[in-house]
This record gives structure tokens, C-alpha cells and sequence, in this order.
């Protein structure tokens, strides 16, 4: 496939309405002919990654600021399962390296320890993901609903969840107020 978005950020334009959408910054895990799949990583899903280990039945010892981070609303695919955005840390029964500094981690024994000691440097827990058939990605993108950026781990991992939008169009080098909706095509 010629362009890919895998491993890029979708920045929703201020005039996307979807409310699974609406101001969402979404990495792009994994993009080919078949279609897209994305996790949106800055919807709260309204829970504590400590609340969401409560609900699998997960009461390790649990790293109170760790305990605290937001569970992010990943998309509205399959919102009842777990996707973790990681820095590299092999030994999960399924994980998915996308870049040598970015893992995803879809199965259940990243949780045991997610919160602990031996959780992965830096994580997002995701519930849901965003899916796009073959084309359709492209073809929201040349309708002017997503901008698209490479990805950054800083901006991924670090940038607080309520700035990341904001974050991800200021690297554009333009102001949020400057993206007028209904702009035109080249």
C-alpha cells in the first residue's frame, strides 16, 4: 500500500460531529488495503484505570498515580474490549509492535500488571476501538473530516488527555481557531 497512516495521528476537523469523534485525536495502529483500525486517545471513558482493574477482578498492588490515569473511550468498535497503547514490553500473549518505541496490547495479562511495577513505561488503557473498511478512511480524509499527522510518542504518552487535540494541530504550525469548517479542496 502506498500511503499508509499506520502509526500517524487523525485529527478530527472542529466541524466532524460524530460524538464518538468530535475533537478526537486517534492513532492509527494499523492501515492497509482491507482498512484501518485506530484508537481515539483523548475521549474519558468516565473511569480510573484502578476502577476499570476493580471490574475485571484485577486487586494487585496497585501504584496510586498510575491507579488514577484516565481509561480512554478508544472508539465505538467493541468498546467492551481492552487495547493498551504501550512502550515496548514483550512478553504479552498479544501484542502488536508497531514502531520500535509503540505497542499495542489486546490481551488480558497486560492488566495484572498495568498499574504496578511491572507495567510497561508509559501506557494508554483504551476500551473500543475505531475501524474503517477498504477506502473509507481515504475517502473521509479527502472529504476534509481528518487532518493527518505523523505520530509522536511525546504527544501520544505525555501531552495531558484534555490538550492533545489542541497539541496535535499546533504541530500543524497553525492555530485551532484557524481551522475554518467546509474548507476547500485543492
Amino acid at each position: 500500500m502506498q500511503n499508509s497512516f499506520e502509526n500517524h495521528f487523525l485529527i478530527a476537523m472542529p466541524d466532524l460531529q460524530d460524538p464518538n469523534f468530535s475533537r478526537s485525536l486517534t492513532y492509527i495502529c494499523e492501515h492497509n488495503e482491507h482498512g484501518a483500525m485506530g484508537i481515539v486517545i483523548n475521549q474519558p471513558a468516565g473511569m480510573t484505570v484502578k476502577e476499570l482493574l476493580k471490574m475485571v477482578n484485577i486487586d494487585k498492588d496497585i501504584d496510586q498515580k498510575k491507579g488514577e490515569h484516565i481509561v480512554v473511550a478508544g472508539g465505538p468498535v467493541s468498546r467492551d474490549r481492552g487495547f493498551i497503547l504501550h512502550t515496548p514490553q514483550p512478553g504479552y500473549s498479544s501484542s502488536l509492535e508497531i514502531t520500535s518505541d509503540i505497542m499495542v496490547t489486546t490481551s488480558k495479562d497486560i492488566l495484572e500488571n498495568i498499574a504496578g511495577d511491572a507495567a510497561p513505561q508509559k501506557s494508554i488503557v483504551a476500551l473500543g476501538y475505531a475501524g474503517w473498511g477498504a477506502g473509507q478512511l481515504e475517502e473521509e480524509i479527502q472529504q476534509n473530516s481528518w487532518l493527518v499527522i505523523e505520530s509522536d510518542p511525546e504527544l501520544l504518552f505525555d501531552v495531558p488527555i484534555h490538550r492533545k487535540w489542541e497539541t496535535a494541530v499546533q504541530k500543524l504550525g497553525i492555530d485551532v481557531w484557524q481551522l475554518a469548517p467546509g474548507t476547500g479542496h485543492a
